[in-house]
């Protein structure tokens, strides 16, 4: 699972109102290698939840993006560093957390499964 995916998941257990972002616990992370595009990633770093973005890739071994995205968006170190995070790092196995309820939900083969105990509907 790449981070641009977690950054648009939530929780959506019946009675959970802060449903976003889902922490990371990162067993296996593996990175692919993607082809850059400056025009994709200015248009992404807009809609992107930065805050969940850097602290998914930290959780995920990634440390080089800044706490606050920069208001240069043509510095190419800068949108190397995001396209790293945002495209290249996949998280292999592991777990997203709801931060409210503690629910864990695994990620096998880069797949999150969101499914719901029919309890929490």
């Amino acid at each position: 699972m790449r981070l641009i995916v977690h950054n648009m998941l939530t929780c959506n257990i019946k009675g959970v109102i802060n449903k976003f972002p889902l922490r990371i616990e990162a067993e296996k992370v593996i990175k692919k290698e993607v082809d850059f595009n400056p025009d994709f990633l200015r248009h992404m770093l807009a809609k992107i939840e930065w805050k969940a973005l850097v602290d998914g890739a930290r959780s995920m071994g990634y440390t080089e993006l800044p706490d606050h995205a920069p208001a240069l968006e043509s510095d190419e170190p800068f949108l190397r560093k995001f396209h790293h995070a945002l495209l290249e790092l996949n998280l292999e196995e592991g777990s997203l957390v709801c931060q409210e309820s503690g629910r864990k939900f695994p990620v096998e083969k880069r797949v999150p499964n969101m499914l719901l105990h029919e309890d929490e509907v």
